[in-house]
């Protein structure tokens, strides 16, 4: 591997963490709803165990990828900010607790699939539960990630304005109701910044503060 093209191939991380994530969630399924009967859980996972797993993994390696883009949209950021690079902390501190999150559904969707022959009915409902509900590090992570990044932006022309506001709307969803269509809305904004950032973003540079 050149080395040297590294740095330039970086960004397009992010379209092959969206790939995953979406062949994680096609090879998944439609999993049992909270309301669901123990037994009914348990058959699903008994029946489904290497397709959970599998799921869970290619989850846990997007998210690996994830992480990676993070890297290069924390450094886009950065470099527009300038000496203070606040918000572009608060952006990758979100998309940590995002990763988290991620990685969350992925153990407990791993656990179900692995354990299913050896757990109780109500064992496994309990883990669905988790495996259904547990979107608060989701949530937060992706807001804190989507406006942080959107405001810095907006403010130094890191990425494109629209891009900006985009994000600034899909941060905003992510902690109100509709978080699930703000998420299906931050696979599409991933691709689109990945490319923005592969091609050289705006070309912009940051405007020296002016003096009082």
């Amino acid at each position: 591997m050149n080395t040297q093209r590294w740095p330039a191939w970086a960004p397009l991380l992010g379209i092959a963490f969206v790939i995953l994530v979406v062949i994680s969630f096609a090879v998944s399924g439609e999993t049992p709803d909270v309301n669901d009967s123990p037994q009914k859980v348990l058959d699903f996972y008994n029946d489904n165990d290497s397709s959970q797993q599998f799921a869970a993994a290619l989850l846990a390696w997007g998210t690996v990828l994830f992480l990676f883009f993070l890297g290069v949209l924390r450094t886009t950021l950065a470099d527009a900010e300038g000496g203070s690079p606040r918000l572009s902390a608060v952006a990758f501190a979100g998309g940590i607790v995002l990763a988290i999150g991620m990685l969350s559904f992925a153990g407990f969707t791993f656990a179900l699939g692995d354990a299913a022959d050896h757990l109780t009915p109500q064992a496994a409902q309990a883990l669905n539960a988790l495996n259904s509900d547990f979107f608060f590090p989701l949530a937060a992570g992706l807001g804190t990630l989507m406006i942080a990044t959107g405001i810095c932006s907006v403010r130094t022309g890191a990425l494109p304005a629209w891009l900006g506001w985009i994000a600034i709307l899909i941060g905003i969803a992510a902690i109100t109701p509709a978080g699930f269509f703000g998420f299906l809305a931050f696979g599409l904004w991933t691709i689109a910044a990945s490319i923005v950032m592969w091609r050289g973003g705006t070309g912009a540079v940051a405007a020296p503060p002016t003096a009082a």
